[in-house]
Parts: C-alpha cells; sequence; structure tokens
C-alpha cells in the first residue's frame, strides 16, 4: 500500500518508520528543511509516562483562578474572538469532572507504557543516539496541598502498572544531589526509575535518516495547502514547494500535523478538538563542573521540566493559549531561567540561554486522536499536546496495526473523528 504521511515531526516520522516497516510504501511531506524542526525542535526531553496526570483535573480549576492576568503564569489564557477555542474550554471544563480524568489517567498510562517499550526496542535494534539517560524522572513539590495530591495520583497510577514512587524531600536530594540548594523549597515528591530523557529532535532526525535507508520518500520544503475529497475517500492532497504545486495520490493519507491538523482537516467536516498550546523552553550550555541536574525533573507548581542533553540543560514548559501566535514572551522567557535559579543556585552556565516556543496540539482531554476518519482512506496521529515525544513510537505502532487491520497492543481508545 502506498501512504502518504502529512507532517515530520517525530509523531510524523515514527508513522512513516513503522508504516515503511511493515511493509507499505511511505512518502512524507513535510515544509521544513529537516525533520523535526518545529514542535519536536526543542521540547522539554522527557519520555514521561509518570506525567499522565492530564491538565483536566479536578485540582486544576483553583490554580487557573490564581494563574488568571499573570503574564508568567504557568497556563495562561489569551481570550480570542474563537469559537474553537471557547468551545475547547468547555470541554476541557467537562474532562475535570473525576470520573472522566480518572479514565483520560488509564488511557494515557496505557499508551505511554506501551510506547516507552516500543522507543526502547527501536533504540536498540538501530543502535540510535540522542543524548539519552535511564534515569528515571523526579516530581518535586514545593506546596503541601499539591503533595498531598500527588500521593493520590501517584496510588492512581500505581494500579494502572506505572511504578512512580512517593518519596520525601531528603530522597528527591538523594536521587538528585543538585537540589540540595533548594532543600529550604522542597516538602516531596515522586519518582518514576522507568522514565527517560532525551533530545527528540535528534531522535527525530536520526530516525528519518534510518527511515530514508529503508526507502521511505522525505519530501521537505513542501507546504500541505488542501486535502482534497473524493466521495467517501480522500483523492489526493495538493502541495506546493520550490517547483510549483502538485497533486499527491495514495492509497491511504495520515495527518500528522499537530497544532496545524485542524486547520485542514475542518474543510472535509473532520473536526479533532486540538488546538496549540504555546510551550516555552530555555536551552543552556554548561561547563564541564557544575551543579547541574542529571536525573530529569519535573517541577509541578510552575509546570517546568529540566532535562540534561549532553553538555546542555533544556528547562521547558508552561502553557500559553494564544492562537497560533510563535513570538516569545520575554517575560516567560526569563521566568524559566529565574525558577532555574531557585532550585539550582549554584547552576553555572556557557553563553546565553537559547529560548525557544513551539506549538503542542492540545486536546480537552489530553488523549490524542489516533485512528480512522469518516474518509475510509484518511487517518489521524495527532493531538498528544505535552506528549507528543513520550507517546511518538506507541502512537505511530498502533497505528500501523490499524491500517493494517490489526488490533494495536494497547488498551487506548482508538478512534478518528
Amino acid at each position: 500500500m502506498r501512504v502518504l504521511v502529512l507532517g515530520a515531526g517525530v509523531v510524523g516520522t515514527t508513522s512513516a518508520w513503522y508504516l515503511a516497516r511493515a511493509g507499505h510504501e511511505v512518502v512524507v511531506v513535510d515544509r521544513q528543511p529537516v525533520a523535526g524542526n518545529e514542535t519536536s525542535f526543542a521540547n522539554g526531553g522527557q519520555i514521561s509516562v509518570s506525567h499522565a496526570e492530564p491538565w483536566a483535573n479536578p485540582h486544576v480549576l483553583p490554580q487557573v483562578l490564581r494563574w488568571l492576568g499573570k503574564e508568567d503564569a504557568p497556563l495562561l489564557w489569551r481570550w480570542r474572538a474563537d469559537p474553537a477555542q471557547l468551545l475547547w474550554g468547555l470541554r476541557f471544563l467537562h474532562e475535570c469532572l473525576p470520573g472522566r480524568t480518572r479514565r483520560n489517567i488509564a488511557a494515557i498510562v496505557a499508551l505511554a507504557l506501551y510506547s516507552r517499550s516500543c522507543l526502547q526496542a527501536l533504540r536498540g535494534e538501530l543502535a540510535l543516539d540522542y543524548d539519552q539517560l535511564e534515569r528515571g524522572i523526579l516530581h518535586i513539590y514545593t506546596q503541601p496541598a499539591a503533595f498531598a495530591q500527588a500521593v493520590e495520583a501517584a496510588k492512581t497510577m500505581r494500579r494502572f502498572g506505572l511504578d512512580r514512587q512517593t518519596v520525601s524531600a531528603e530522597r528527591c536530594i538523594e536521587i538528585e544531589p543538585a537540589l540540595a540548594g533548594a532543600r529550604h523549597l522542597l516538602v516531596g515528591g515522586d519518582y518514576t526509575p522507568s522514565d527517560e530523557s532525551g533530545d527528540a529532535h535528534k531522535f527525530t532526525r536520526a530516525l528519518a535518516a534510518q527511515a530514508a535507508a529503508l526507502g521511505v520518500d522525505f519530501r521537505f520544503e513542501r507546504t500541505v495547502d488542501r486535502i482534497a475529497p473524493g466521495g467517501s475517500q480522500i483523492a489526493g492532497v495538493l502541495v506546493s514547494g520550490p517547483d510549483g504545486g502538485e497533486l499527491l495520490t495514495a492509497d491511504a493519507y495520515v495527518v500528522a500535523l499537530g497544532s496545524y491538523s485542524p486547520l485542514l482537516l475542518r474543510r472535509l467536516g473532520v473536526a479533532p478538538p486540538v488546538v496549540p498550546a504555546k510551550g516555552y523552553s530555555a536551552t543552556v550550555a554548561l561547563p564541564e563542573a557544575t551543579v547541574a541536574p542529571v536525573v530529569s525533573i519535573t517541577d509541578d507548581e510552575h509546570r517546568l521540566v529540566f532535562s540534561r542533553l549532553g553538555n546542555r540543560l533544556r528547562i521547558a514548559g508552561t502553557a500559553e493559549f494564544n492562537g497560533y501566535n510563535l513570538e516569545l514572551n520575554a517575560v516567560r522567557c526569563a521566568a524559566l531561567m529565574q525558577r532555574a535559579r531557585q532550585l539550582f543556585p549554584a547552576l553555572q552556565t556557557v553563553g546565553e540561554p537559547e529560548f525557544w516556543c513551539g506549538l503542542r496540539p492540545a486536546t480537552p482531554s489530553n488523549v490524542p486522536y489516533i485512528g480512522r476518519t469518516r474518509y475510509a482512506n484518511l487517518w489521524l496521529n495527532t493531538g498528544h499536546g505535552t506528549l507528543g515525544w513520550t507517546m511518538a513510537c506507541g502512537s505511530a505502532a498502533a497505528l500501523a496495526d490499524l491500517i493494517d487491520g490489526r488490533r494495536p497492543e494497547p488498551d487506548f481508545p482508538f478512534a478518528g473523528c
């Protein structure tokens, strides 16, 4: 079967790999000159099954109210005259109900655990190197109420098979000694030793090279202009590039365009509730001797993560709902470094931080859309939010199974829209 994959981020590239390995002829289209150059470029770097608790949960609403009007808040909602944004917000509130949250956690954990095992197998098979570390992920808490909620969340996740351990503040410092300078801030944490970290951009570039060697045809610097329907199926995709426009045809089409997926799909009457949530990151170079974390850390209060990537430290997180705006907000950039200095007061860096922002495709539930749409040959692999890197391999492997008519391994509500 000939399959056309739209998007060469980490989700699109992994989709291409697993489809090609299943024996399909695969073409990938992306507007960037290389794979993984947008949302996958400088994300938090975590393979974080432990981050499976969705933003939409019963405890988030009081936090959102406290964050209103604060430019450096972990979640910044800019009101727009956009019905889709309003509808998304209402659905988000619905997903905050306790029963919905439990259901969403179960689905996310199931897919994320499967995805992590797929990544580990793929890394071993292809000998991929992407600054990966298998030292777990440590969540830290600085507010007693938040820590108490985390204790209950950890119990829920252990019931779903995740080894998330509640630990004391002293144990946090034993796990990551670089936190010693912030002991007065810590009230506790939880540690998931099976989680990992690594550079998503380096991984995507490396896997794209392997996929190309397998026969995948990557067509970069081509913009997807329109998906053309033909009755109950898709007839082709109109793209434009350096040599002009062309119509690409295939037996099956996969939309893996992240936040940009709904812009194309809504013309077809396919409307996944995906909106862009802008995340920020700062990447700093480290001298040989410095007090910097090696274990990847999630700062729950500030919704930030810290990942060691070779001789670099990546500080990333927050969510700004501001449409497709990609301007860097200086206040939010400064907040990343300010928090890094609070948690690691002895941190030394080389040169200035490299700031970046990217649009994460967020669904109200944090559960992505993976499956067939109302068009028989149109498939979705989008809406992974902050867990695109975590879920990429599992989502792609499951999608390849679905396209081949097989039942995927994880217990997950696979469905298109």
